[in-house]
């Protein structure tokens, strides 16, 4: 696992690990195994909450292509889509409001 530089795979970056990228919390991995958080004891990254594959977690495995991501990525990214579907509901019911507005006035 290639926790000591601050990328993470399954996730949107230019050095992308895995079988595909995650936005957000990955609930499995590529391979169908769960996902489980561990804390990092690298110094580069202490106590630095990541997900991990499980089964790359129990075999120990490094550098290879199994699900790796940083806690604090995946709930910033979290927040990121949650901010676009705000943003897209708003224009949705701001468009649904004007269209009240205008049935409104031909049935009045």
């Amino acid at each position: 696992m290639s926790n000591v530089s601050g990328s993470s795979s399954c996730a949107s970056n230019v050095r992308e690990r895995g079988r595909g990228k995650v936005v957000g919390v990955p609930k499995r991995c590529w391979c169908g195994e769960v996902i489980v958080a561990k804390n990092s004891k690298l110094e580069t990254n202490p106590c630095r909450r990541y997900f991990r594959c499980g089964y790359a977690t129990a075999k120990k495995l490094m550098n290879d292509d199994h699900c790796f991501k940083w806690v604090d990525e995946a709930l910033l990214d979290e927040v990121e889509s949650l901010t676009l579907h705000i943003a897209k509901l708003q224009i949705e019911m701001e468009i649904e409001r004007k269209m009240k507005m205008e049935l409104e006035k031909e049935l009045f």
